[in-house]
């Protein structure tokens, strides 16, 4: 009588021990992800206050010859050819007014 009731308070304590475990698992599953939480705030996407349209002047290389242009959350992406021929993406700020990026685009 006293084993069968040893081995009844043992599983139980061992059921809610796998019970905790198990919880664990699924709370860290579920919650929020580490790239969430570094990611940077949210572009400003405000219209900008002012008197008219905002003027700036994107000032690409000498010779460069733009084949596609794109426009995403305030950043203007120039695609093109230098004069040598090398590929260019150039990322524009229109906010900021200045150029973000330059990356060279290699086709190996």
């Amino acid at each position: 009588r006293k084993m069968i009731r040893l081995q009844i308070v043992s599983g139980s304590v061992m059921f809610i021990s796998l019970m905790a475990v198990f919880g664990a698992v699924v709370y860290k599953a579920m919650g929020p992800s580490k790239a969430v939480q570094t990611q940077s705030e949210a572009p400003n996407l405000a219209v900008p206050t002012g008197n008219g349209p905002l003027a700036v002047t994107a000032s690409l290389p000498q010779g460069f010859v733009i084949d596609n242009v794109s426009y995403s959350g305030g950043d203007m992406l120039f695609y093109g050819r230098l004069a040598n021929g090398t590929r260019k993406a150039l990322v524009f700020n229109v906010a900021a007014g200045r150029f973000l990026a330059d990356v060279t685009v290699d086709g190996q």
